[in-house]
């Protein structure tokens, strides 16, 4: 089911599903796994642009070799924007640290679309659908959020917000609440 706010469509997974990442059982397999990079709009460029420069003693040398050859950003076969990768799979700003998890050298700066994983956003006409990915990478994602009580829209409540808006997050709490006093949604 989606319910629509403002110009969005937004799956009821995202109020009903539980998720929190566990890097430690995961490993920040997200940053790895996959067949391309992650979304980039095109007015992100620049922002990954600068972040590499920042970090790049940071970067591995593979890394650093993908960049100057194809830039931070790639158009995959599909035809989307997506971040540059190493050897088809490790994204270019990926690192593994001592106890072998990977974690994201630009983590403050990364795309919106790593930022808001486990949703996914597409276009739909003139809406954006906001919808929830299950991958089975984040099992132990969904384990720790449902032992925790935490549902996906608050696991990404600061990223939503950055993408949306402080009114638009507002009112997808206001929607979760008034579901679940009407019993449309039960709260897990």
């Amino acid at each position: 089911m989606m319910i629509e706010i403002q110009d969005t469509l937004v799956s009821t997974e995202l109020l009903t599903e539980y998720f929190c990442c566990d890097i430690d059982a995961c490993k920040g397999a997200c940053c790895v796994e996959g067949d391309a990079g992650a979304p980039v709009s095109e007015d992100e460029i620049a922002v990954l642009e600068d972040a590499a420069d920042e970090v790049w003693s940071r970067l591995l040398p593979d890394a650093q070799d993908v960049i100057v050859r194809q830039g931070v950003v790639y158009v995959d076969i599909t035809g989307d924007l997506v971040t540059s990768i190493v050897n088809n799979r490790d994204c270019v700003f990926a690192r593994k640290d001592d106890k072998g998890r990977t974690y994201c050298t630009i983590q403050k700066r990364k795309p919106v679309s790593c930022a808001l994983y486990p949703a996914r956003l597409t276009k739909v006409g003139e809406m954006t659908a906001v919808n929830y990915h299950r991958w089975d990478v984040c099992a132990a994602a969904r384990t720790l959020g449902k032992a925790k009580g935490i549902l996906v829209y608050q696991f990404l409540k600061e990223t939503l917000t950055r993408r949306f808006g402080e009114e638009w997050y507002a009112e997808l709490e206001l929607v979760a609440q008034e579901l679940r006093k009407s019993g449309i949604m039960e709260k897990h």
